[in-house]
This record gives structure tokens, sequence and C-alpha cells, in this order.
């Protein structure tokens, strides 16, 4: 019997199913529901032979779906339903004792935190990695001169090992924000019902400790309404992919012919269809590309919960796609990006080629001045004008007279070795001593720091 008088319209069929997309839940849901099954008989809620009965259907539905010899009908609405429909074709009428004390409102929510929970964990194991490569080719180059930049114009020299440390103190924040994620993702809703709770007196207890759930929702309306912790695993994926997408740029523009600072390996490159030369980076442009639809699946879904009422509504259905979605591109961008920074090559008489412009050590002239005694703003403008008049003459800073010095300051003229000792490339590099500076001293302590951050989670 059904309360309708008509059957559901075909489109409204297809708009309401999520069995395409939420099959991927069948291994949280089979567990769940063997958890379950032996928390109703130890409540004696259920007979001890029905548990067995259902432990038994339940196997047997777990190898077909392991062995892809599932056979989903039109009619399986969602990945739950149809669990439950060959439980009971397999042990007959006692498969509809399983969903005794649960409503798929908490049934739901449950896979989907103990889904999100594992997929955090992964993505703090994969990250470890990438952090792990970065941290292994910054120890290899770690005193190779390179140009630092702002706004893509070349700013200060900074050491390779340096520039691509930053990058793992990034990760290394991303993965914090998985950590949060999967705490989060640690709380049980099973047992909330529909939004009110149920009528036997299960133990939430039991089914949170089986399951893996540090603690047990202490509200059942917040249990079954809310989705946090799909909020928070997005916007740790979306961060973490905006940093990808980062590595991604400067590896393309790196790898290109204008820089030369490095080649991709080729197994993360891809060739021209029509320009048998060509070697492109698109592995690294998709770290770009990527990014946004991670950040537009956050977007998206702090859509769906605006506004929400309480408790449960269909809207929440659009939790999974924008979820899995995000996952699946994450652990990919994630993979790639290790594998270009393990087979990246640098080119080091490039870099330090683009390392060796003396206008860089501008900074450095002005903190000469100041050292001399002129303030920083009078020091500045001294620089900018030394700056100007070597362009005009095209020559490098240290083609400068005294004469042309004196020019702009007689403070520098009257110091002119030390101007000219300021020059060398390996004082505007090592005159960097600040704490997270590019000196090599420092450097070497934020390798051994790196090193501790990896260690605190082996």
């Amino acid at each position: 019997m059904s309360r309708f008088h008509e059957p559901q319209h075909p489109d409204f069929k297809r708009l309401n199913s999520s069995i395409d997309f939420d099959r991927r839940l069948w291994p949280q849901d089979v567990a769940q529901s063997r958890a379950h099954a032996k928390m109703l008989a130890d409540r004696e809620i259920i007979a001890r032979e029905d548990r067995d009965a259902l432990l038994a259907g339940l196997d047997a539905v777990e190898r077909e779906l392991a062995e892809d010899r599932f056979a989903f009908e039109e009619d399986d609405e969602d990945i739950h339903m149809a669990i439950e429909r060959r439980l009971t074709e397999i042990a007959g009428p006692v498969g509809g004792r399983l969903h005794t004390a649960r409503s798929r409102n908490d049934q739901v929510v449950t896979d989907l935190a103990m889904y999100t929970r594992e997929r955090a964990r992964e993505a703090q194991v994969v990250l470890r990695g990438l952090m792990q490569a970065l941290l292994a080719r910054a120890e290899e180059h770690v005193d190779w001169p390179m140009p630092g930049y702002t706004h893509l114009q070349r700013a200060q020299p900074v050491y390779l090992g340096h520039h691509l440390l930053a990058y793992f103190w990034m990760l290394a924040r991303d993965r914090a924000r998985f950590a949060f994620a999967e705490r989060e993702a640690s709380s049980l809703p099973l047992g909330a019902g529909a939004l009110a709770g149920v009528n036997f007196d299960t133990d939430r207890r039991q089914l949170a400790d089986e399951l893996g759930f540090e603690r047990v929702s202490p509200n059942s309306i917040d249990a079954v309404s809310g989705r946090d912790f799909i909020l928070d695993y997005l916007n740790a994926a979306a961060t973490c992919s905006t940093h990808l997408s980062r590595l991604g740029a400067e590896l393309v523009l790196w790898s290109s012919a204008e820089f030369g600072f490095c080649e991709l390996p080729d197994a993360w490159s891809s060739g021209s269809s029509i320009m048998p030369q060509k070697k492109n980076p698109d592995a690294a442009e998709l770290l770009r590309a990527k990014a946004p639809r991670v950040v537009g699946h956050l977007a998206a879904f702090h859509g769906v919960m605006h506004a929400l009422p309480l408790t449960y509504n269909k809207d929440l259905q659009e939790d999974k796609e924008h979820l899995f979605d995000a996952v699946d591109t994450l652990e990919l961008t994630l993979a790639a990006a290790t594998g270009m920074i393990a087979g990246v090559s640098f080119d080091r008489e490039r870099l330090r080629e683009a390392a060796g412009d003396e206008l860089i050590a501008a900074t450095d002239v002005a903190d000469l001045l100041v050292r001399l005694g002129l303030p920083f703003r009078e020091a500045h403008g001294i620089v900018a004008g030394l700056v100007r008049t070597a362009l005009d003459r095209e020559r490098p800073l240290s083609g400068l007279t005294r004469d042309e010095l004196a020019a702009h300051s007689e403070t520098l003229a009257a110091h002119e070795q030390e101007y000219r000792g300021v020059l060398r490339q390996d004082s505007w590099l090592e005159s960097k001593v600040s704490a997270g500076g590019t000196a090599l001293a420092r450097v070497r302590e934020q390798i051994e720091a790196a090193r501790g951050a990896l260690a605190e989670h082996d």
C-alpha cells in the first residue's frame, strides 16, 4: 500500500534518484548495517538468530558489490535502498528488521561521515608524500641561487631550497585542515532517527566504538541536518587545491624557454598534435585549472546549506556530488603534483644567471646606506636614482664610477668598497639572516624544522 494515488513521474524519478553517484558509499553502508544489526541484538531489540541471518545476508551482498556482480534495478533510488532490497531477497523477510531503530536520514549522514573521515585521513597521507618530495628536493637544491619575484618581476635572490620549502609549509597547514575535518567527521549521527531520536533503547556508544567514531552526536536534530564536516573537508580541499594551482603555475613558467629554470618529467608532460617539437606542461596546467572546480564545490554546497530549515530536506542530497568530485579531483591532482616534484630537473646555471642580475641587489644597497646612518626612505630614493642611471647608461650597478655614485650620495662614494662588496652575489643571499630568511644557515634550520614536522605524524 502507498499513500499516493499516482505513480511517480519518470522525470521526477530521475531527479530524485542518487544511485548513479552514491553507490560508492556501499562499503560504509554495509559496515554500518553490520554494526546496527549487532547492536539491535545486544539490546534485545531483535533476536540473535535474526542478527545472524542479517549478517550472513550482508556478507553475501558485500561479496556481490566487491566483485561487481550486484544487480542494480531501475527502482533502486539510492545505494541504501538497493542494499536493503537485495538483503531481503537473500535473507527473506528478516531483512526488513534491519531498519528497526534507524531512518534513512541518520543512515545516510552516518555513511557520509564515515566516507569523509576516511578521505580526510587519506588526504593527510597523500599530502605527506608530497611534503616529503618537496623536502627532498629542497635538500638537494639547498644552496642553488635563483631570483625571487614580486609582481612576476625579479625582486630579491633566494635559494631554490628556500623557495621549494614555501610549498612545504603551505601543505603542512593543509594537512592540519584535513586533520580538523577528520575530527569533525568523528561524531556519530546513527541513532538520531528521522530527527527526534528513536523509540528503542539503543546503544549509540557501542555503534560509535565499532564504527570508529570518537563521540556520539549530542542532538538528534543537529545530527541529521548537519553537514559541517563536508564543508570542513571541502574548505580544506579548496585551500589545498589553490596551493597546488600556485605550484602548477610556477612549474609552467619555469619550464618555458623564456625562463628555462627546469624541465618537467616526460611522464607528466604531453606532446602537440601538430608541432613535433613541443613538450607541454599539461599536468601542471591542470593543477591550475582544477583548483576553481574544487572551490566551486565549496561555494555551491554553502549555497545548498544557506538558510536551509531544520531538519532533513531533500536539498541535502546535493552534498554527495560536490563531495565526491572534490575528493576525486584533489587526490588526482595531489598525485600529479607529487610526480612532477619528484621528477623535475632544474638548470643550475640558468637559475644562477637569472639570480645574478645586479638590480635585485638594490634593497641591499639601500640597507647599506641605512647602516651608514641614513633614514630608509632617503636611502630608497638614492638607490632608485642609481638604478635609473645604470639603466640609462646600460651598465650594471657595479659598473658605475665613483663620481657617478657621488652624484647621488657622497656617503656612498665614501664607502665605495663596501658598496661593491654588497654587489657580490653571495652577499645578497647570505645577508638575509632573519628567522625564516634565505641565508643558508636559516634554510638549513628550516629543513630541520620540516623534518620535525613530518616526524610528528609518523
